[in-house]
């Protein structure tokens, strides 16, 4: 049977933000999957990750995937900066931050707008998709019944910031660099050595100690892998890439008038059951740091994913195994 599948532009105006600019003449690209019900009880909103864009996700739905599109009616709105959605290499004047609430704020806008969604089943996320689920359910408490959360945390630990700031000086560091994330050309340079420090936190150390940058994908050596297989699979502008760093640096679901900057309240306040699937050796979003945010949360549940591919494990679209895991406890959730 064919998948019923349609795409689109939300035009927002311009969106006042957190920050109190505007994202002038605002848009989010968005991508739907399956039928939605009549009484709209099927919808599952699948936010993007870093550097992704909605074609890249789309092996999670399907029939022998995570969301068979005969029975959930699937929106994948393309955060801001990853260059569909409103972004610097497509809007002149994108402001310095836009934040992840920004993002929950105009997507539940284009829910209602566009398809007259007030209540979703559930939000799922992958590693900035999961941020993003995190804000849903902690801005819209009443409006989601469950969140998914995969590879990714209600606030982007300090650990995990050094990490950002790294990324974010690298491409600073670059002659062709503007200010403000801008540049003047693409700094080549400057994203193969952006490229190599990612491939240092994206895998675990076991991953590569048991030679899978080689083994899995054919690679000769090391700089094979880095220069022929890695750094290729980031393909946005270089000011995109930074613009999504600012929001992934800044994301704390608590970080609004409604919870004060206090996480423990903004997680005690989410309504929705909450599955957290950390990576077993992710080195951004460790598990014992979903652990922590378990304890305060009403109604929620610890499955980490058991594999040594690190971050990577939370997006398996080639991996048999993490997939098979991912399918099996993300059904069992959403029907229990």
């Amino acid at each position: 049977m064919t998948m019923r599948t349609e795409t689109g532009i939300f035009r927002l105006g311009d969106l006042p933000l957190q920050s109190g600019k505007l994202l002038p003449d605002a848009q989010i690209t968005w991508a739907s999957y399956g039928t939605l019900s009549p009484n709209r009880d099927n919808v599952i909103v699948y936010p993007t990750s870093y550097g992704a864009q909605h074609t890249g996700t789309e092996w999670a739905i399907g029939a022998d995937s995570l969301f068979d599109p005969a029975r959930w009616f699937v929106v994948i709105p393309n955060m801001f900066g990853n260059g569909l959605s409103s972004s610097p290499s497509n809007t002149p004047d994108y402001p310095d931050l836009v934040t992840t609430a920004d993002n929950v704020l105009a997507q539940r806008r284009l829910l209602t707008q566009v398809f007259g969604i007030t209540q979703v089943a559930a939000v799922y996320g992958f590693s900035m998709g999961a941020q993003q689920a995190y804000h849903w359910a902690a801005l819209a408490p009443e409006a989601v019944d469950r969140a998914i959360i995969v590879c990714g945390s209600a606030r982007t630990s300090p650990h995990n910031q050094v990490f950002l700031a790294s990324l974010m000086a690298t491409l600073e560091a670059a002659p062709e660099h503007l200010g403000q994330g801008r540049f003047s050309a693409e700094p080549k340079l400057a994203r193969r050595a952006f490229t190599r420090i990612y491939a240092g936190w994206a895998m675990s150390q076991a991953w590569y100690r048991a030679g899978l940058h080689l083994s899995s994908i054919g690679a000769a050596d090391l700089d094979s892998f880095l220069d022929d297989h890695w750094e290729p699979g980031f393909s946005l502008a270089a000011c995109d890439l930074y613009a999504q760093l600012r929001t992934w640096y800044a994301g704390d679901i608590s970080a609004s008038d409604l919870y004060g900057r206090d996480n423990a309240a903004a997680l005690a306040a989410i309504q929705a059951k909450v599955l957290l699937m950390p990576g077993e050796t992710d080195l951004y979003f460790p598990p014992e740091d979903s652990a922590i945010e378990l304890r305060s949360l009403k109604h929620g549940k610890l499955a980490p994913i058991p594999s040594i591919w690190g971050h990577v494990a939370g997006a398996p679209s080639n991996l048999p195994e993490e997939k098979a895991f991912l399918r099996a406890t993300v059904r069992d959730w959403l029907e229990h």
